[in-house]
């Protein structure tokens, strides 16, 4: 089996079944192990800080790696290895069911759900705001979640065609996980290395996923306008690469400023003119589907010249 079945094989299995809720997903022990090496760092500083994120990506790639070694690279299990690191039908699921909560004018609850998937404070918000959140977080987890993932498969493999697809998406989950967990402002320096390393390692894919999102949308010359226009405004140098686009293609204005434990955060509106409304969470899932689907056929088709 070539790689190129290996990689739509772990696509099209998330695709169509997501995550198995009965089993604990492997990010959940890279969490434990952070927290484990966490409360044991007393100095909290930058140095502290990347040594830890090198422990973490390190014990990650091992892991993976002695794996793949007891089972002499069996293809089968690098289709699941690759399949557990993707999100898109997890990203679907959580965000469908802010949309049916809305639908039931039921606020309450899709304030709920979406404090599940955004760090904003939700208890406040209305159906606008629910929804640009909800699309917001499609937008910036279509490429963070999936199409990163499958950008550093492609890599990997090139890399080293016996390991190397799997042990790339497993680094860049841990340094994603690393970034969620660390690498927020409350840890000032002991969390910039995790936050620079997860900045580095989405820069190439943000950019393409951006570009692939147009693409996606339709080719649309305003959407790709808007892209340009507002792709740097944020803090983060990638994460307005997918919001723009999905803002763009779908002629919603999202970003702003937003309530982050009691704090106001002011950002910079991007996208369309269009206030987002409960059903366009529906309309960003189409375009995350259209999106992934069109960004996994470019990567093997790239990867195979």
């Amino acid at each position: 089996m070539n790689f190129a079945c290996i990689l739509l094989l772990a696509v099209l299995i998330d695709f169509m079944a997501g995550d198995p809720k009965f089993l604990p997903h492997p990010v959940i022990f890279i969490g434990k192990a952070i927290s484990f090496f966490d409360r044991r760092f007393k100095t909290r500083n930058f140095f502290y800080g990347f040594v830890l994120s090198l422990i973490i990506i390190f014990m990650t790639a091992a892991s993976v790696y002695i794996l793949l070694r007891l089972v002499n690279f069996n293809e089968f299990v690098q289709i699941l290895i690759i399949y557990s690191a993707l999100a898109w039908q997890d990203l679907k699921d959580e965000t469908i069911k802010i949309f049916y909560s809305l639908s039931e004018n039921n606020i309450i609850q899709a304030r709920k759900y979406l404090s599940y998937v955004v760090g904003r404070d939700t208890e406040n918000l209305n159906e606008c705001e629910i929804s640009r959140a909800a699309v917001e977080t499609i937008a910036e987890n279509s490429i963070d979640g999936v199409m990163s993932i499958i950008f550093y498969a492609c890599l990997g493999f090139l890399l080293n065609n016996k390991f190397g697809a799997c042990v790339s998406v497993w680094i860049f989950k841990a340094v994603s996980t690393l970034d969620s967990m660390i690498g927020y402002e409350h840890y000032k320096k002991f969390g910039t290395a995790s936050a620079r390393l997860d900045d580095i390692l989405n820069f190439i894919p943000a950019r393409l996923g951006g570009i692939i999102i147009i693409l996606a949308g339709g080719c649309k010359l305003n959407a790709l306008k808007i892209f340009l226009r507002d792709r740097k405004k944020h803090k983060s140098p990638n994460s307005a690469h997918g919001e723009s686009a999905f803002g763009g293609v779908l002629n919603l204005k999202l970003g702003g400023g937003a309530f982050y434990n009691k704090i106001f955060e002011a950002r910079d509106f991007i996208g369309g003119v269009n206030d987002p409304e409960s059903i366009d969470i529906i309309r960003a899932i189409a375009l995350l589907d259209r999106s992934c689907a069109v960004f996994t056929c470019v990567v093997i088709i790239l990867g195979a010249c």
